[in-house]
């Protein structure tokens, strides 16, 4: 059996007019994330951390943001892309561990739900994915409320 560590980290500042999609969900919030896609911070983690693991570079490598299919598409597209890609490599998730840092909206809340659909999504058990939330101590551009940052640690065996 092989055994292959992945590591994410991911960024997106806060935008007017958009709705704010974290970890597959919408939450109800006045201002969403910005990006090429739906800017899910928590879905683009995961997939960068996956994709690290299994030597397949990058969401920006994968899934380009210059490319027009790409643009406001529903990340968790994305992600069940890229857990296709690490069947077709042969390689199965074994867990996941991922921290959101947010000042606001508060996410403790969403974290049950956010489990589920991310679970579903990526074929796995809910107790094989944990995402916690914390905040930066009102420090940096997170504790500013400027934006969202993730970061995820993911076990894949082949």
């Amino acid at each position: 059996m092989k055994i292959r560590v992945g590591f994410g980290y991911d960024v997106h500042q806060f935008e007017s007019n958009r709705p704010l999609w974290l970890g597959g969900i919408l939450i109800d919030y006045p201002l969403g994330l910005k990006g090429h896609s739906d800017a899910d911070v928590l879905v683009h983690v995961l997939c960068d951390a996956l994709l690290g693991a299994a030597n397949l570079r990058d969401i920006g490598f994968q899934f380009p943001d210059t490319a027009g299919e790409y643009k406001d598409i529903d990340s968790k597209i994305l992600l069940s892309r890229t857990v296709e890609l690490l069947k077709e490599k042969g390689y199965t998730i074994g867990n996941i561990d991922a921290t959101v840092c947010a000042e606001q909206p508060k996410l403790n809340p969403h974290i049950p739900m956010m489990k589920k659909v991310l679970a579903q999504v990526m074929g796995i058990d809910e107790d094989d994915l944990s995402i916690k939330a914390t905040t930066t101590e009102k420090l940096g551009f997170v504790g500013r409320q400027e934006g969202i940052a993730a970061y995820a640690t993911v076990l894949i065996s082949k």
